[in-house]
């Protein structure tokens, strides 16, 4: 694969692909999407534009970190769960 820039062209990138949760809550006119293993936060005024900010992100901070892939792989998905709190 080539990608061309500026600069010229760079063979042999590879690309790989990072799963991880997500969730996303509406904040006043904004909504904010955050990747829970990795405390990563964006938001976009859609849907739609908070996930792709988010995942923009995410990317980013993947490739500054320069995590392993066996690393990456360790982290645990969170607890998801409801808690029931009776209160007067």
């Amino acid at each position: 694969m080539h990608v061309i820039d500026n600069e010229g062209i760079f063979d042999n990138i590879e690309y790989m692909t990072y799963i991880c949760t997500m969730i996303i809550t509406q904040e006043d006119k904004f909504y904010v999407a955050e990747a829970l293993e990795l405390g990563v936060v964006s938001q976009g005024t859609t849907i739609e534009q908070a996930k792709n900010n988010l995942s923009e992100a995410v990317a980013l901070y993947l490739e500054d970190v320069k995590m392993s892939p066996k690393k990456l792989q360790q982290q645990k998905a969170p607890l998801v769960s409801v808690l029931k709190v009776e209160y007067a």
